[in-house]
């Protein structure tokens, strides 16, 4: 929570036409001012940083420059962690902030002092800062061509012959040639449990012998088919053999989570035909399922605007093919609440893509407006320009035409894994668990990330470590989303024998800065602007307090019942007192003998005015003052090694007002050693 306490100084002189005004009109006059005012922005301001104050800090160019190469990433990482850290102190990166532009208070000027309150990070594995501070790497296609060696044969993926292990440290090497001991890089890429045959024939299956009777089916043949299940859609799926590939069709009661890719299905069925696209009805066809088996999608066939509009104007029932394609999606819903997925085709005069009967699972691949390279099976026409796809596969891209045709590979994995800088070589570090494409889904997170981590991971860990022990601790790393931004973080949990907790933790800490010759600096020192304004609530807090301390010390004592009784020391407006001269209401300290023998003669019965004015400054100095800072301040101690000054500018009246400034040392904690008064400098 911030707080802002802002005033502004007026300087001038007073009034003397009201200097003799009846006790009784104190609070009614302008009291001690006169003429126009000159305004200055001097200031002090207590402030409480914000999440966006440290990605400030962080992005500060000059804190940049201090930080250097070589605590780069400790710095991003503060702006991505929000507490500063042992290397990067707030003492040494808040002043730059101070005066950037993106700070609220940048144009104070010179005198001015923020006390800003921030997080500090407790003792903590150095991996925390080192992810928040790692570089992103996601492997391109370049990277894949040079793993594969070659660029119009290769996967966009890993694989066991391609290990990542044995991979991804040369890309890295060459990526980062500078590399230190101890940088982290989070990578990004795509991993199959499947090798790539380039469109080669499919590997032959001694125990399932594929047919080779769909390439020259007709409609109203009987065909028996021995084929491979390699797409699914929510009215039935692609069935493949040796010589191609058709729908089998359900027209109710299909369910996809029944059926897998790689499936081995023996049909006898009767082909039909809808819409120019081949098919079996899957309600009449007899179907056994045999087993399952590794399948591996061949080079697809590459299609731009202009194949799309030849196939609109097909004549024949043709079979299914497998494809590939650039588009942007197109995701609308009518009135009556139904939504469609098409495809928009760069250079095609007529015809459009159109999920072919998308599951919820290829539904969720698509958003509205964005390009996707997507893959799949041509299957039918709708509406004479519909080009309908059963789905395998859709990525964002921002490619505008494919140029190049990689193999397709089943089940491919979107992998994240950190990797390290040994100071030789890049390896992965295994030390630390990192939340995963599939993880980020299972949480409901469709936009795979968290900005709410707490509300997570402790029971995403209770389902990956189910044997966790008491004391056990996980470093977990996690793309977290903060004012639309996606960075990496790294949190230390703890189980205590039932539950996961964040153990890495921050605790506030606050100090002070000032602002001389136009430069803010660190000051262990205190200083406070209480401005002489009538009515302004931070410099009152502290008159007020000196007033109750002459009213509970020497009032009562004599015999006053009420703060506003207005016998002794303290006048009837309970705001102002005459022991030692403060104003809660002008927020002065008013030196003026007259008023303070016309509030209570009795007190400074015998005294000239030279000894009553001696009198009240001594006691605002060393009696009355040092109780109102040490109530306001109860926080304030001395700092080994230092001394702790507290400078307080304020506004002393005597018929013209004029600025004072008073001094305190810090002893013990909340005890304030008067030093000097720059009223006492005439003496």
């Amino acid at each position: 929570m911030k707080k802002n306490f802002l005033y502004t100084l007026l300087i001038g002189s007073c009034l003397a036409s009201l200097a003799s005004c009846d006790v009784n009109d104190w609070n009614d006059k302008l009291d001690g001012f006169e003429g126009d005012p000159e305004i200055s922005d001097k200031q002090s301001v207590e402030y409480t940083l914000t999440e966006a104050d440290y990605a400030n800090i962080a992005g500060n160019k000059a804190n940049k420059d201090l930080a250097g190469k070589e605590l780069a990433n400790d710095l991003k990482a503060v702006g991505t962690n929000h507490y500063f850290t042992e290397k990067i102190s707030a003492k040494d990166y808040i002043p730059n902030y101070l005066g950037d532009s993106k700070f609220p208070y940048f144009t104070l000027s010179d005198g001015s002092a923020v006390k800003v309150t921030y997080q500090v990070a407790t003792e903590q594995p150095a991996e925390i800062a080192a992810v928040a501070g790692a570089e992103q790497y996601k492997l391109t296609e370049d990277d894949y061509m040079n793993v594969w060696g070659d660029e119009e044969q290769f996967a966009e993926a890993l694989t066991p012959e391609k290990n990542p292990a044995t991979v991804i440290p040369g890309a890295l090497e060459s990526t980062y040639p500078d590399a230190v001991k101890d940088d982290m890089v989070i990578v990004n890429y795509n991993f199959s449990t499947e090798e790539p045959d380039f469109g080669g024939a499919q590997p032959e299956v001694p125990a399932f012998e594929l047919t080779s009777v769909l390439g020259t089916a007709a409609v109203g043949n009987t065909v028996d088919v021995k084929g491979l299940v390699t797409a699914i859609c929510n009215r039935g799926y692609i069935l493949t053999d040796n010589s191609g590939s058709i729908l089998v069709y359900y027209s109710e009661g299909f369910v996809p989570g029944d059926w897998k890719i790689g499936d081995q299905l023996t049909v006898n069925g009767t082909v039909g035909s809808y819409n120019k696209g081949l098919q079996l009805d899957g309600l009449t066809a007899t179907v056994a399922k045999e087993g399952n088996q590794a399948y591996v999608y061949p080079a697809p066939r590459v299609l731009d605007g202009a194949a799309f509009d030849a196939l609109t104007a097909q004549e024949t029932d043709e079979l299914a093919f497998y494809c590939k394609f650039i588009s942007t999606a197109s995701v609308t819903t009518n009135s009556q609440g139904r939504t469609y997925y098409n495809f928009l085709i760069d250079g095609a005069e007529k015809a459009k893509g159109s999920l072919y009967q998308g599951t919820d699972e290829q539904k969720a691949m698509f958003v509205d407006g964005k390009t996707y390279e997507i893959s799949g099976y041509f299957s039918s026409i709708s509406g004479g320009r519909y080009c309908n796809i059963v789905v395998t596969s859709a990525k964002e891209t921002t490619a505008k035409s494919l140029m190049t045709a990689a193999a397709e590979l089943p089940n491919v994995e979107k992998v994240n894994a950190i990797y390290e800088f040994d100071g030789s070589q890049w390896k992965e570090n295994k030390k630390i668990l990192v939340l995963q494409d599939a993880d980020y889904q299972a949480m409901g997170q469709k936009y795979g990330n968290l900005s709410h981590p707490e509300n997570y991971l402790p029971a995403f860990l209770k389902i990956a470590k189910p044997y966790a022990q008491p004391q056990d601790q996980v470093l977990i790393a996690y793309k977290y989303y903060f004012k639309k931004e996606t960075t990496y973080r790294c949190d230390l949990y703890a189980f205590d024998g039932a539950q996961w907790a964040l153990a890495s933790k921050s605790v506030e800490e606050s100090a002070q800065f000032v602002k001389n010759a136009g430069k803010w600096m660190y000051d262990p020192n205190v200083t406070i602007t209480l401005p002489g304004q009538k009515g302004n609530a931070f410099s009152a807090q502290y008159y007020q307090e000196c007033v109750n301390y002459v009213y509970e010390t020497y009032d009562k004592p004599l015999g006053s019942t009420g703060i506003k009784e207005g016998k002794f020391y303290v006048s009837s407006y309970g705001n102002n007192e005459y022991y030692c001269g403060t104003s809660a209401h002008y927020n002065n300290v008013d030196l003026r003998a007259a008023k303070a023998k016309e509030q209570y003669a009795a007190g400074w019965e015998g005294k000239s005015d030279e000894e009553i004015v001696a009198t009240m400054k001594a006691r605002f100095e060393s009696e009355v003052f040092p109780v109102a800072l040490a109530k306001i301040h109860p926080d304030a101690a001395p700092v080994p090694g230092l001394e702790v000054i507290y400078t307080i500018n304020f506004v002393a009246f005597d018929g013209a007002a004029s600025d004072q400034t008073i001094r305190y040392k810090v002893t013990a904690p909340a005890k304030f050693e008067f030093m000097d008064c720059t009223w006492n400098e005439d003496k």
